[in-house]
């Protein structure tokens, strides 16, 4: 596997990553707003992929993402604003590389890390263990945040990087 900046030619992939999900986060795939989001990331160098391996030198990877990562990079503090991981690749440690690249890539201590995730009596708090892929990163539980676009509870996980650099 390997993680890098996502291109315009990765957009149909990150497509195929939210069909994926939809069902916890509510419509993506046919959302112009998120459309506008993953190309806006693209566009500023705020998005990684992971791919596997053998696709290193394809010169058109097409939609086999294994996982896919939107970054604010708005130093003191960094938003994950987006991270999916295929089915097919879940639990492989994709979404760990895919969030260590973004640290050493665009944080430097001392910073804060945010995601919003499922809150702990979301059905997919348990399904996607989400929750517990950010608290092995060293992410704790902060404070509840809007629900939603499909009405499930979210909750803001944080992530202090110390002066020097990412953790």
């Amino acid at each position: 596997m390997m993680v890098r900046l996502a291109e315009e030619r990765d957009f149909p992939g990150f497509l195929g990553l939210a069909a994926q999900v939809e069902h916890w986060f509510g419509p993506m795939v046919e959302d112009a707003g998120f459309h506008d989001a993953v190309r806006d990331h693209i566009r500023r160098n705020a998005a990684l992929v992971a791919v596997p391996s053998e696709q290193d030198t394809d010169p058109d990877p097409g939609t086999d993402l294994l996982g896919g990562l939107l970054f604010g990079a708005d130093a003191p503090v960094h938003h994950i604003h987006w991270l999916v991981v295929s089915r097919q690749a879940r639990t492989g440690g994709v979404g760990r590389e895919l969030v260590r690249d973004a640290m050493h890539r665009w944080v430097r201590g001392p910073a804060d890390v945010e995601v919003v995730t499922f809150g702990a009596d979301h059905p997919g708090a348990s399904a996607s263990g989400a929750r517990v892929f950010y608290e092995r990163l060293g992410f704790t539980p902060a404070e509840a945040v809007a629900p939603g676009p499909e009405g499930g509870s979210r909750q803001l996980f944080r992530r202090a990087v110390p002066a020097g650099g990412p953790a």
